[in-house]
């Protein structure tokens, strides 16, 4: 019994231990800019959108280019307005060897004429080189009930 007791109590000792996170919230990180400003883009304006591809790699930039697919204009420009709000910190997950991945929660507006939707979500990015290039980039919806801890 007394040996139940002993582990016991290591155990409520060591288990918060156990569950530790390497990650680390930043403030005002250097990785939000680029991010909020590939989401952040006006309706009908192909500029506003255009100069995110400078934070992005190549690659990353076409990936990023598929998924607005189907909401754009001919000439490239968005057929809706786009907002991306950062809340409270970034949560940097790795950095290591010039790469540095990240989860970003926020809300999300976009607005299309008259219609608007905000949306809770995470942005997942990873970034590369100095400054940050980004490489990868992934709008993660939270659902409802994950949506007050902005499913993180």
């Amino acid at each position: 019994m007394k040996l139940i007791a002993t582990l016991s109590v290591a155990l409520l000792i060591c288990s918060p231990l156990l569950g530790q996170d390497t990650s680390r919230v930043v403030s005002n990180s250097s990785v939000e800019k680029p991010v909020v400003a590939a989401l952040s883009f006006q309706q009908g304006d192909l500029a506003s959108l255009k100069k995110a591809q400078q934070n992005f790699t190549p690659k990353a930039w076409g990936e990023f280019m598929k998924t607005m697919q189907g909401f754009l204009e001919p000439n490239g420009a968005p057929t809706f307005t786009s907002q991306f709000v950062p809340a409270e910190g970034t949560v940097v997950i790795s950095n290591a060897d010039g790469t540095l991945k990240a989860k970003i929660p926020g809300t999300l507006t976009q607005t299309h004429d008259h219609s608007k939707t905000t949306y809770r979500l995470r942005i997942e990015v990873e970034t590369q080189s100095t400054p940050p290039k980004i490489s990868h980039l992934e709008q993660i919806t939270c659902p409802r009930a994950a949506a007050a801890n902005y499913c993180m």
